[in-house]
């Protein structure tokens, strides 16, 4: 049945969706609906800084993607999970608040022709406007929008150790990641605060859409999924969607805008038409845009583990179980501290094996034996991961269509270590990793390496280690390429307008050329606010 209309329809509601439709709302005045396929909300625990960890292997509030066999992992296929929220990543991701390089962004712009938009001085003030830093007022920080930023509540000794450990190999100290340089060792921003009585997750639901709950410009429809976006005459004029089995219509004035997530997106662009002529064909979808582009391009970061065990306690071992469990609940309660007050990831190394000024690696500590569902050999006890991530892959994935059933999921190749490259760089950070385990505080207080083991030491088994325990970082980005006109692979302009459809944007990071070097959260929120002045500007205001 046909619905009301408004100028614009957003498909999906993750970070960039989020804060979209916030400014086009409350800036610009427009009339809003957005569509997402998840619940409305999460629940209390997820709220807690330490509360995602309950929920990081089950599929209360992820959707799990199974990759295509990956033949250079010896036919591993990576699970890589992705958010079913309203809020998307921000609401069930691990918090971490960082932004990447300035080279990111300037090679964004220098692709696009070296034109001014997508640099890293254009995307500064979107991220400052949109912040509310508990630490910093500068430059580089605001202190005026909904976003709470601030540094964990509670730092592990295990942390302690790993921030005096790297400075001992020569690193600097880093006090703000998202400042003038990001190499060094320090503590990372989270995207959490004060709100109310409690240190709790700030997501894009709670900072930017719930102060617009009484405003009728803003519609939201949760638990449904978008199955297909409208298109008449070379125009997109509204989208069909599915809610509880019973099929929907709605209709934009303006433009449909596409933020359903790297995998997502890609996929209802292919189920609407658009994509490559040949791979739709197989499907028996009617083609509207040609656009070879569409499903290729896909980066991700990816992480391999360094495991050792302590002689003594050490970290959050059992912290979330038992007695320990309660009592860090009720200090929590009580006092708004102790370890609920972290997401438990604290602290990270951004450096460059190779000895560059600019950061290949994010070596994350993690202050436990990290147990994920590929890495089956470690049991939890003592113990710290040292997880070496790279920030800028040279390998490329694609997103296909499983089926043209919009229920089915999209067929996902990772393409984990698929250039060679990218294999030796995390090679080269592992063998740090043990370097920084061996150096004082740690060299006193390790107990044994227990993956991949002291034994490990040649190339071939540390490979193999590799490639059985690679994971994502959950970031995958770069589904529906931004680039110019005479890119045959460029899927969105510079405007995020898709090529051979009118009306018809992407706003997400799918639209991303190369992958910033960074967790993506805060890049997706300022897609979205970047987007909304795109967005108005053609559109008079």
């Amino acid at each position: 049945m046909a619905e009301r209309t408004f100028d614009f329809i957003i498909c999906g509601g993750g970070s960039a969706a989020s804060v979209a439709a916030m400014r086009l709302v409350r800036d610009y005045g427009f009339s809003v609906l957005m569509i997402e396929r998840g619940p409305r909300s999460t629940n209390r625990i997820m709220a807690m800084p330490a509360g995602y960890m309950k929920y990081l292997a089950k599929d209360t509030f992820l959707e799990m993607h199974r990759t295509v066999p990956q033949p250079q992992l010896g036919g591993r296929a990576p699970i890589v999970p992705v958010a079913k929220a309203l809020g998307g990543g921000s609401a069930v991701n691990a918090m971490v608040y960082m932004r990447g390089q300035k080279e990111d962004y300037d090679g964004w712009a220098a692709e696009l022709g070296n034109a001014p938009d997508w640099s890293y001085e254009d995307l500064l003030p979107h991220w400052t406007s949109l912040e509310h830093n508990a630490r910093f007022n500068n430059r580089y920080h605001g202190i005026g929008g909904a976003l709470r930023v601030a540094e964990p509540g509670y730092i592990s000794d295990t942390t302690e150790d790993f921030l005096l450990a790297a400075q001992g190999l020569g690193h600097r100290y880093n006090p703000d990641f998202n400042g003038e340089r990001q190499n060094g060792v320090g503590i990372m921003q989270h995207t959490y605060g004060q709100w109310g009585r409690y240190r709790r997750r700030s997501d894009a639901k709670k900072a930017f859409l719930d102060p617009l709950l009484r405003d009728k410009r803003l519609t939201i429809v949760t638990g449904a999924r978008v199955d297909r976006i409208i298109i008449e005459n070379g125009r997109a004029v509204g989208v069909a969607y599915d809610r509880g089995g019973d099929p929907h219509e709605a209709r934009a004035e303006r433009e449909v805008l596409v933020g359903a997530g790297t995998y997502n997106s890609a996929k209802l662009l292919m189920l609407s038409g658009i994509g490559p002529a040949d791979h739709l064909g197989d499907f028996q979808i009617p083609v509207v845009a040609d656009l070879q582009g569409v499903g290729e391009n896909l980066m991700d970061h990816h992480e391999v583990p360094v495991i050792a065990t302590t002689k003594g306690r050490s970290g959050y071992f059992g912290q979330d179980t038992g007695w320990p469990m309660i009592r860090n609940g009720l200090q929590y309660m009580l006092f708004n501290s102790g370890p609920v007050t972290t997401t438990g990831i604290e602290s990270c190394l951004f450096y460059d094996p190779d000895g560059g000024d600019r950061p290949t690696i994010q070596l994350y500590c993690a202050p436990i034996v990290y147990q994920d569902r590929d890495v089956s050999k470690a049991k939890p006890t003592w113990g710290v991961t040292l997880t070496s991530c790279l920030l800028r892959p040279k390998a490329r994935g694609t997103v296909r269509l499983r089926s043209a059933d919009p229920a089915a999921q999209p067929l996902v190749d990772c393409n984990f270590f698929g250039d060679p490259e990218d294999l030796r760089l995390t090679l080269a950070s592992m063998r740090h990793a043990r370097r920084i385990l061996e150096t004082e505080p740690f060299l006193s207080r390790i107990k044994e390496e227990i993956l991949p083991g002291r034994d490990v030491t040649d190339i071939a088994g540390m490979t193999r280690f590799a490639q059985e325990t690679v994971k994502t970082n959950y970031h995958p980005s770069g589904s529906l390429k931004m680039g110019r006109d005479d890119d045959p692979m460029a899927v969105v302009n510079q405007r995020l307008q898709v090529r051979g459809v009118d009306n018809l944007r992407v706003i997400d990071c799918s639209i991303i050329p190369a992958i910033p070097s960074a967790n993506t959260n805060a890049i997706a929120m300022a897609i979205g606010s970047k987007a909304a002045t795109l967005i108005a500007a053609d559109h008079g205001k």
